[in-house]
This record gives structure tokens, C-alpha cells and sequence, in this order.
């Protein structure tokens, strides 16, 4: 039960943290679209965010699976 809780609660930290990455992404890809001079920066950061938020759907779906086992 415990390491249930502690998942969960890893899973809401990294849900605040794919919330963050949105807006760093929405921000990159904006500056992808207008067409700055170098974009590395910018496509360093969408791949950054990208696995950000892979990181918690896995995390996610991981704390839920566990949770779903436990009420059974």
C-alpha cells in the first residue's frame, strides 16, 4: 500500500512536471514557426519535453495499473 502511495505521488509530481513542458514546448514551437535564425536550442527543447511527458504517461499508467490491481 505504501509504495502505491508513493508511486501515485510520483506520478502527480511528474504530471506538474508535463505540465511545465508544455508550455516550454508551445514556447519552442513558436519560435520554430516563425522561423528564428538557429533553431537547435529550440528542437533540443521539444525533444526534452517530449520524453518529459513520455516519461509521465508511462509513470501514469503505471501508479494506475498498480491501483486498479489494489481495489480488486
Amino acid at each position: 500500500m505504501k509504495s502505491l502511495k508513493i508511486q501515485i505521488g510520483v506520478a502527480v509530481g511528474l504530471g506538474a512536471f508535463a505540465l511545465l513542458c508544455f508550455v516550454f514546448l508551445h514556447l519552442a514551437l513558436s519560435d520554430i514557426y516563425h522561423g528564428e535564425a538557429d533553431l537547435t536550442l529550440e528542437w533540443r527543447v521539444v525533444q526534452v519535453a517530449s520524453l518529459g511527458i513520455l516519461v509521465f504517461i508511462v509513470a501514469a499508467m503505471f501508479a494506475l495499473g498498480r491501483a486498479l490491481k489494489f481495489i480488486r
